[in-house]
């Protein structure tokens, strides 16, 4: 009975409440933009049907969940509009209430599903149409038109501005997109071996093609296989192969000593920490070449001396923990394409683990 029970409790996984912040605050910007373009003095605003009820549910898949297949726009904007045209061709065609609500849900399913457009909120669309059968033998067809393609459309553009704004992805990634060096290589995690065809046939095999992409797919095998690797082998953490005698600058030292550091050390990387040995960042060669892009021009020339390692740091990069595993560290760096990762203990900086101490680990595990 417990286990049954347990059956109804929460299916998703905790999400951080910044994350609750930004989908909500994503839906608000998206209906009220919607509202404010689709309440004009040129609509009938007695049909009440323009800014209608299904746009809602819409909101949680583009805003909240905008990975799943089921938010795309192809399945938002034709989904929607497939079930606004199935719902009116039903609320002209049958009287009976009842059969016309079920029929319309039903017929809109099968067609959202032959065209590949699947979009839960396009049922309740459907059934707008069918519960309102006077407003729609006013409107016809052109409620397929306004509101529900011109309303899906630009909830969907508003979308895709708000996921750029915020850090997210929206159109997810198609699985033969370029990668972000505009090569047609896989990211490192999702060279799997296995072709578009084959991943899109194990989705259909476990009936998930509503609920996974192939590039989710294919980047969530990479990273399964990479934890199951370090449940072979014995455990290696980030404090067995970080370089621990470390060069470092300080915030306020200059394009020159850094360039010098650099030069001297032949290192790709540089931490930055402040007198009391507090870490604030890390600068990488890209940061020196980046700096010098135009360096001939005086102007440019003058802007350059005066830069320090406060100025170029880079402090979002990712950091380990001297427990941070081998499986981790590989991960960390082929997703964040860095050469190196700080390891940190109570801000402080106590490694460095690079490119090479990663190969070299992995090799001895080879070996071995």
């Amino acid at each position: 009975m417990l286990r049954f029970l347990k059956a109804f409790g929460p299916a998703v996984a905790r999400t951080k409440p910044s994350e609750a912040l930004r989908a909500g605050a994503g839906a608000f910007l998206g209906l009220a933009l919607c509202g404010l373009f689709a309440l004009t003095p040129a609509i009938n605003l007695n049909l009440g049907l323009y800014l209608i009820a299904p746009f809602g549910a819409s909101s949680v898949l583009l805003f909240a969940v905008p990975n799943s297949p089921l938010a795309q726009p192809w399945s938002a904007i034709c989904g929607n509009t497939i079930a606004a045209l199935v719902g009116v061709a039903v609320c002209l065609l049958v009287d009976e209430p009842v059969l016309r609500i079920a029929l319309s849900v039903g017929l809109a399913i099968m067609a959202m599903i032959l065209c590949r457009a699947v979009h839960p909120p396009a049922g309740a669309v459907a059934m707008t149409a069918a519960m309102n059968p006077d407003t729609i033998a006013e409107l016809g067809f052109r409620f397929a038109l306004t509101p529900v393609a011109s309303g899906t459309t630009l909830l969907v553009l508003i979308a895709i501005l708000y996921a750029r704004m915020t850090g997210r992805r929206y159109p997810f990634r198609q699985f033969d997109e370029p990668n972000r060096h505009g090569t047609a290589d896989r990211p490192p995690f999702e060279r799997l071996g296995l072709t578009s065809e084959e991943l899109t046939d194990i989705l259909r095999r476990y009936r998930q093609s509503f609920n996974l992409g192939v590039e989710d797919l294919a980047r969530l095998i990479g990273a399964a296989e990479m934890q199951a690797a370090s449940h072979r082998v014995t455990p290696v953490v980030a404090a067995d192969l970080m370089s621990r005698d470390l060069v470092t600058v300080n915030p306020q030292a200059s394009l020159a000593e850094i360039t010098a550091l650099f030069e001297r050390h032949r290192f790709t990387s540089l931490p930055v920490e402040t007198t009391d040995r507090r870490f604030v960042g890390i600068i990488f060669q890209i940061h020196l070449l980046i700096q010098d892009r135009g360096a001939d021009a005086p102007i440019f020339s003058r802007r350059r001396r005066r830069l320090k390692a406060q100025d170029i740091m880079e402090t979002t990069s990712p950091r380990a923990a001297p427990s941070t595993p081998l499986a981790a560290l590989v991960h960390l760096m082929a997703e964040s394409e860095v050469d190196a990762v700080p390891v940190i203990e109570d801000e402080r900086i106590v490694g460095v683990v690079t490119r090479t101490d990663l190969i070299a680990t992995l090799a001895r595990s080879s070996l071995s």
